[in-house]
């Protein structure tokens, strides 16, 4: 079964930015699925915890160019 989380992200301004986020953790082994949403702050992700970590992701979001809440 497949983990999940909800976080908080600041900066994401339009649609290119969802995509941006959206494509740089698919690229990231063991994610599973993005749903990345400016006009919430908000990007859930699945992903295989066996694989990859909840900081992993976090730290993939900051390396974009985005802050992610605590």
């Amino acid at each position: 079964m497949a983990d999940s989380v909800k976080l908080t992200v600041i900066g994401m301004k339009c649609g290119g930015c969802d995509k941006t986020v959206t494509d740089g953790l698919m690229a990231e082994e063991g994610v599973l699925k993005v749903i990345a949403s400016n006009a919430e702050n908000v990007v859930e992700i699945e992903f295989d915890g066996n694989v990859i970590e909840e900081d992993d992701l976090i730290e993939c979001i900051e390396k974009l160019g985005f802050t992610v809440e605590d």
